[in-house]
């Protein structure tokens, strides 16, 4: 989980006070086991429920057996230490196969269930993947036309693919290993323009299981959410923090990503005890009184800043977390109740405190330790490490010797996180930006070279230069500006059609400016700066389909009802784009599920109608879902 921008300026340290250096530990820990812990609740409990999915509820019993029936049909095809992409969503097949992986030996390398097939492909082509799980027809075609082996997973309750395969490939395997000892390994947005993974162990995820368990008390009889998105490492902390606790694990429908009241919804209904949440989707709850009749009682959050502590109506005991995927999903940590004395504080909380088992420490350029109270980068060391990544170049550069002025007699290596923070008298940190050029969209991190040379893969692109754009509350999107190959001519549209099979979801840019070139700086690079504020300045060319690209027609406007005036105002300003017509797809326009959680918010504060997402999504364009809107406005007379 990544925290992003900004906290508050404070004093500075006199300069004739001794600052301490910025460094901290965290309680003391030692790993423990995963798998052996499920395992034992399963010998303890077996008539427990271990996932309940939609209707159908899997005991500890259930799922052991079915993890070793997936395990013994792997059979030798797969072995202890091989990489196994795995795409599926979030639901009891995708349980299973972690526990089989797992139970096998294998690495566990979650891809999604609706993998871009070139991204996967490059995947395959890097990594020595031995083979992907998942229905074959999200599978790229090399291994939809290899050989599949069939899998026994669970084909009911939500999500649950309609069938699975083990797919095998014929074609050449890349050559990178994950290493030794490795449970699991996730991809992050990669520099040179591929994806890059990073491989964890066992038990660096066990001491931020241990951690959850303790700070949430998760036990027997509770219920814990699946709710992050599977190609993100968070839901590795949801999965076997339930698993070895004894809880039970729900996995979420698709449409709570869309919709915090949807969301809140279905904690009420599937009785969530605890739930892990993106930080965008739980702040339109902070905003609005709490709900009611929840029996939540933890709630981990982050992927983004928190702008806001949360209120003295909010019942559940929120954590604000932070942690890139290299220190094992969870680094920091800072607790917040309703009954604190700060409830209610609009000033952005801290990213925490050191969880067992971290140091921190705060370095200037050079690698040396800032002073408290001075701005500088994150360095994490501790259980809480990666292995590293599979490129080992990479990880040379990226986990690192501790610096010889720091004091740090058990801690042989650093993470680097690129990420500029404070540390403050009490140890917890204030996170302040990026040091380098990644950005955040909708809580992940992402490279902007990594889209700009998916874009240089189409022939008719010469190059790709990708900048984000902010809103007034800091939402961010993605615009890339395209200069064209000579002779060609591409739509705006059919470029994002093709860089979607390259990409993840977040990563696709919200619209394309075609451009004869780019403008530099002084020092002769491009100005990226300035191409920003040239998108902003014509967003009416960023768009990718074409009504939606063209200048607003004022006479359609003046026609416009008072509920499409609304639909239309509240979009526009939403995606930044004052030429969206009412003809326009919220979807084609740019529209997210962050951005369909705030104009489904604001439509029901202007006119009481509460819609849900399906709704918005399943309509042809913005004209249709004013006028369901209108639907439910007006109240029908009585006969018609």
């Amino acid at each position: 989980m990544i925290q992003s921008p900004t906290a508050p300026v404070l004093p500075t340290v006199p300069l004739d006070t001794p600052a301490a250096p910025s460094i901290a530990h965290g309680p003391s820990a030692e790993p423990t086991r995963v798998l052996a812990r499920f395992e034992d609740w399963a010998r303890r409990t077996p008539q427990a429920p271990a996932v309940i999915d939609s209707t159908r509820t899997w005991t500890y019993q259930d799922l052991d057996a079915a993890a070793g029936r997936v395990a013994a049909a792997l059979g030798d095809r797969v072995r202890p230490g091989d990489l196994v992409g795995v795409c599926l969503d979030r639901s009891a097949a995708l349980v299973v196969t972690a526990v089989a992986l797992a139970r096998i030996g294998a690495v566990y390398l979650p891809l999604g269930p609706r993998p871009g097939e070139r991204r996967t492909q490059a995947v395959t082509e890097d990594l020595d993947v031995a083979c992907l799980i998942g229905d074959p027809g999200v599978l790229p075609e090399a291994h939809r036309r290899g050989d599949h082996t069939p899998l026994p997973l669970p084909t009911e309750g939500v999500n649950a693919p309609a069938t699975a395969v083990a797919a095998f490939s014929d074609a050449v395997r890349g050559t990178r290993r994950a290493p030794e000892g490795s449970l699991y390994a996730v991809l992050t947005s990669g520099s040179t323009g591929r994806p890059k993974a990073v491989a964890v162990a066992e038990p660096s995820l066990s001491v931020a299981l241990d951690w959850y368990r303790a700070e949430t008390a998760l036990a027997p009889g509770d219920r814990q959410s699946l709710l992050i998105g599977v190609a993100f490492d968070p839901h590795l902390l949801e999965l076997w923090a339930a698993l070895t606790s004894g809880a039970a694990l729900v996995p979420a429908p698709d449409d709570t990503r869309w919709d915090s009241r949807v969301l809140t919804d279905w904690w009420r209904e599937a009785a969530l005890t605890h739930a892990v949440a993106a930080t965008p989707t739980v702040e339109p709850l902070l905003d609005r009184p709490w709900p009611q009749g929840l029996k939540l009682r933890h709630l981990v959050v982050g992927g983004d800043r928190m702008r806001r502590r949360p209120g003295a109506d909010v019942t559940a005991t929120v954590h604000n977390a932070y942690g890139p995927a290299e220190a094992t999903v969870l680094t920091t940590a800072h607790t917040m109740r309703g009954t604190d004395p700060e409830a209610d504080d609009q000033a952005p909380p801290p990213i925490g405190t050191a969880l067992p088992g971290v140091t921190l420490v705060v370095t200037d350029e050079e690698g040396r330790p800032v002073a408290r109270g001075q701005e500088g980068e994150l360095r994490v060391g501790g259980h809480c490490l990666a292995l590293g990544y599979l490129d080992p170049e990479l990880t040379a550069r990226r986990f690192t010797a501790p610096p010889q002025e720091a004091e740090l007699p058990a801690v042989d290596r650093l993470y680097r996180t690129g990420d500029r923070v404070r540390m403050n008298a009490d140890d917890s940190l204030d996170f302040l930006g990026r040091l380098d050029d990644q950005v955040k969209i909708s809580g992940v991190r992402i490279e902007p070279v990594e889209v700009e040379a998916a874009f240089e893969q189409d022939p008719r692109v010469r190059t790709a230069v990708v900048t984000v754009l902010r809103d007034s509350s800091g939402h961010g999107r993605l615009v890339a500006h395209v200069r064209a190959a000579d002779g060609a001519d591409p739509a705006p549209g059919e470029l994002l059609d093709a860089v979607r099979a390259w990409l993840p979801e977040q990563a696709v840019p919200a619209g394309v400016r075609i451009v004869d070139g780019f403008p530099l700086d002084a020092n002769g690079k491009v100005d990226r700066q300035a191409l920003a504020a040239l998108a902003r300045s014509e967003a009416p060319h960023t768009h990718p389909t074409g009504t939606a690209g063209a200048p607003a027609d004022a006479a359609a406007d003046a026609d416009a009802t008072a509920t499409e005036r609304l639909v239309l105002t509240t979009v526009r300003d939403l995606l930044g784009r004052p030429g969206t017509g009412l003809a326009d797809n919220f979807t084609d326009a740019g529209g997210t599920s962050i951005i369909a959680a705030r104009l489904l918010a604001t439509v029901e504060a202007e006119t009481g109608v509460r819609l849900r997402a399906p709704e918005l999504l399943r309509s042809p364009d913005l004209r249709t879902f004013a006028a369901l809107v209108e639907q439910r406005r007006t109240p029908r007379p009585e006969g018609a």
